[in-house]
């Protein structure tokens, strides 16, 4: 995924012309710009960055998935609001992995009983975990962290979840995230620069 928060809409759009079609997004309101923006193309839209309630409704309207739910009262709300004429959307759990204390996220031990209540939910489809953990010392050191995340997943299917989405990896840590798991690297300044 391209993550094009503070980039432009021509951005985005020279991004599409060299093949590009999926991009996330942190700022909500700076995103639902872009998005419309571009309404004349393709592309699938995530959103990525945290969740005001009083945000809940855009991020219904105008996204694809969502990687950052990390309550049930926020996952609720999206669900009531998701247009009934869209189909689902697609949902990540937001794991705070490493126990980061600056990052969101759910603690590991309670990512099963969320994920039950976010599976019972209409509207939503729980696709898997999201982690964003602090930067690691050295390839070995972020392999480590992204293992636990992986290993989370396996424990969450072992109970029956079916997940099949782990969104890890940003571009200094991308190697070792794909190496452990990740199915969806999230990838900002390597594609579009220096913010």
């Amino acid at each position: 995924m391209a993550v094009s928060k503070t980039f432009g809409a021509e951005a985005v759009r020279q991004a599409y012309a060299a093949g590009q079609r999926v991009f996330g997004e942190n700022y909500i309101q700076e995103a639902v710009d872009k998005i419309t923006a571009l309404a004349d193309l393709p592309l699938q839209w995530h959103c990525i960055g945290p969740i005001q309630s009083n945000k809940t409704r855009l991020v219904a309207t105008h996204f694809d998935w969502v990687h950052s739910v990390d309550r049930l009262k926020i996952a609720q709300r999206l669900s009531e609001q998701r247009p009934a004429d869209k189909p689902p959307l697609q949902v990540c759990i937001q794991v705070n992995i490493d126990g980061g204390s600056t990052k969101a996220g759910v603690q590991p031990e309670a990512a099963l009983e969320l994920a039950q209540q976010i599976q019972a939910l209409p509207r939503l489809q729980l696709r898997g975990l999201m982690t964003i953990p602090e930067p690691a010392a050295d390839f070995a050191a972020a392999c480590a962290v992204h293992t636990q995340a992986r290993r989370l997943l396996e424990a969450l299917n072992a109970k029956g979840l079916g997940l099949d989405t782990l969104s890890m990896g940003m571009s200094a840590d991308l190697d070792a995230a794909v190496q452990c798991g990740s199915t969806m690297v999230r990838v900002g300044s390597a594609i579009f620069g220096k913010r």
